[in-house]
């Protein structure tokens, strides 16, 4: 199937074309997120972040201070917020311009992100299933809305993940939940399928083989598998080794249409995205 040609997502009054695919860039301030090279804890470590992800050519710098690795320690509402105030005050500080996305479960959290710092985008691994405020807020917020699919919790999402049909329950799930997001009148949504989210290693591979197919919904899609185990299980290695993987399957995400990709390694991605781009271009695929 053909992915979208034009599609756009309305952030803070300014029109986003996610036709050419947009590169995400992770900033953690967090202390035990899976891979120990996102974790920013000073002042100078999470300025400096933020500088390479925008210098390196992301549209995006996606904060994030709950840690949502297998097994995480789960912190509290307020312990987040703190993180998260002293990572948003040096991006206004430094960066007023740049488009921030807040990965955050939390309805109150996200709100004040939005209200107090300015954030444009909310990213939500557990798509209100973990807030049930979370729909109506995003709703009266009027950002645009990343939902993922996750089964279970990051404390218990790998504990034996099963499905009756992988593909056909991803699809209702999300049938069910654009249709919910619709009806309180929220209107830019994004799917980000969650890999690693409640899925095994094979599982994670035919969603990506399937992936084209999201394109059903006339939706954004995101893809996120920076340096996730879905690479180093099947290769060997550590997150720290899985710079290649990554790349080899975000090349593989942007072929079947993914338009937006998550990452640790920005300049990476934005290659991968100008080679497929230019791929596109000459095979007269963008047509």
């Amino acid at each position: 199937m053909k992915p979208i040609s034009s599609i756009y997502i309305n952030v803070k009054g300014r029109l986003l074309d996610l036709a050419t695919p947009q590169v995400m860039g992770i900033l953690n301030v967090t202390p035990d997120s899976f891979y120990s090279g996102s974790r920013m804890q000073t002042e100078e470590d999470i300025a400096a972040r933020a500088r390479q992800i925008l210098d390196e050519g992301a549209s995006i710098i996606d904060i994030g201070a709950y840690s949502s690795r297998p097994n995480a320690e789960h912190i509290s509402a307020e312990e987040e917020m703190r993180r998260l105030r002293t990572g948003l005050e040096i991006l206004n500080r430094n960066h007023p311009d740049a488009i921030i996305s807040v990965d955050t479960f939390r309805a109150d959290v996200a709100e004040e992100c939005v209200k107090e710092y300015g954030v444009a985008i909310i990213n939500d691994i557990a798509a209100g299933e973990m807030d049930h405020r979370m729909f109506q807020t995003v709703a009266d917020l009027g950002v645009p809305y990343i939902m993922m699919h996750m089964q279970g919790t990051p404390q218990n999402m790998q504990k034996e993940p099963s499905y009756d049909n992988l593909i056909k329950d991803v699809f209702l799930y999300f049938a069910r939940k654009v249709q919910q997001l619709r009806d309180l009148g929220v209107k830019d949504i994004i799917l980000d399928p969650g890999f690693g989210f409640g899925k095994t290693l094979e599982h994670n591979y035919e969603l990506l083989a399937h992936l084209e197919e999201f394109h059903i919904f006339e939706l954004p899609v995101l893809v996120g598998v920076s340096r996730k185990s879905m690479i180093y299980k099947l290769l060997g290695g550590t997150p720290q080794d899985s710079l290649n993987g990554t790349t080899v399957l975000d090349t593989v995400a942007l072929m079947k249409g993914a338009h937006i990709l998550r990452v640790h390694d920005v300049r990476e991605a934005v290659e991968a995205v100008r080679i497929t781009e230019k791929l596109k271009i000459e095979s007269g695929y963008d047509k």
